[in-house]
């Protein structure tokens, strides 16, 4: 399995409910939640990972 390099959300809390997201492998997005990090991460695509990121800043300006 690759060695993901996970980083924080800037929108998570201080009350440990966060997303991480992981960008150092090429060709893969690994997404997983800070309370279960031994768990398997969603693995994306990076044009999948950049769709739902419109999507959610888009929906967050309505």
């Amino acid at each position: 399995m690759p060695d993901f390099q996970y980083h924080k959300s800037s929108y998570s809390d201080d009350k440990e409910e966060c997303v991480e997201v992981a960008t150092n492998i090429p060709g893969t997005i690994a997404i997983r939640d800070s309370k279960s990090p031994t768990s398997q991460p969603l693995r994306l695509h990076p044009t999948a990972w950049d769709t739902f990121r419109t999507a959610v800043t888009a929906a967050r300006l309505r």
